[in-house]
């Protein structure tokens, strides 16, 4: 199934315009004008009371801080384009970007926060096993199912970094697993992971899955907040749409934790 619309939902929402609206906040504001200097009309950015043209060193910096800024204008502007289409008054401001420390156990003593630092230390399509059965294409990746390609496509619709099928090690277990999807959130500098259960008429596939739970759990990953579960089952295709209220619940339920 294709997803066309940009339906993000509402607290999700909230939170991106807060972030992008942060963002802005603590960058300096910088204008782009042409001046003439030494008889030449140039270009230069201003910041403050300083004027830095390209023959300045610290041009490139300023001019960097400018685009950025140009870029977040304009994700604001979209943004609250679909608040304001959906929604009245202002995206509540209780919804607030920050860093949530969380932590994934790889032994009883060795833990993790699962920040951007973590997601970045994991390599894309990692497992050795099944490459057989990869048959389904999307942007540069073989994935194993059509319902896998469907998601994959919805995080890249959503700008959600993810890396597909990584190896991850956790407490309890002597061999890595390789979880299907490792969500980055860049508004609370976290992770999510991602299970989908292809629900076979098999009692050895729910056996698997039951333990996937199970070690999950033991490595200090909560179902809904850290790790959350889609399915689709013979006679039963997987709806992508499902994504949105997964996706909002995971990150909403993260606002509410203390931070150790």
């Amino acid at each position: 199934m294709e997803i066309h619309e940009p339906y993000i939902p509402k607290e999700y929402l909230a939170l991106k315009i807060n972030y992008i609206k942060q963002q802005l906040s603590e960058l300096p504001e910088v204008k782009h004008k042409t001046r003439k200097i030494h008889g030449k009309m140039t270009e230069v950015y201003i910041t403050g009371t300083n004027v830095y043209s390209f023959a300045n060193k610290a041009c490139e910096r300023t001019r960097t801080i400018y685009f950025q800024r140009e870029d977040y204008l304009r994700e604001l502007s979209r943004l609250e384009g679909l608040w304001n289409s959906a929604f009245r008054g202002q995206p509540p401001v209780d919804i607030k970007p920050q860093k949530i420390i969380r932590k994934l156990y790889k032994s009883t003593e060795d833990s993790v926060v699962i920040d951007r630092k973590f997601f970045d230390s994991l390599k894309n399509d990692a497992d050795p096993n099944y490459r057989e059965n990869k048959t389904f294409f999307y942007n540069g990746t073989y994935y194993r199912s059509a319902a896998e390609v469907e998601i994959a496509r919805f995080y890249t619709e959503q700008g959600i970094p993810f890396k597909y099928e990584p190896e991850i090690w956790l407490k309890g277990l002597k061999y890595p697993i390789y979880t299907d999807f490792v969500l980055w959130i860049e508004e609370l500098d976290l992770c999510k992971f991602h299970e989908h259960f292809g629900m076979k008429n098999s009692a050895n596939y729910n056996r698997i899955t039951a333990t996937k739970y199970i070690n999950y759990s033991e490595a200090g990953l909560q179902p809904e907040l850290d790790i959350f579960y889609t399915y689709n089952a013979d006679g039963v295709p997987f709806d992508p749409r499902q994504l949105h209220t997964k996706l909002n619940s995971v990150i909403y339920n993260s606002l509410f934790v203390t931070n150790p």
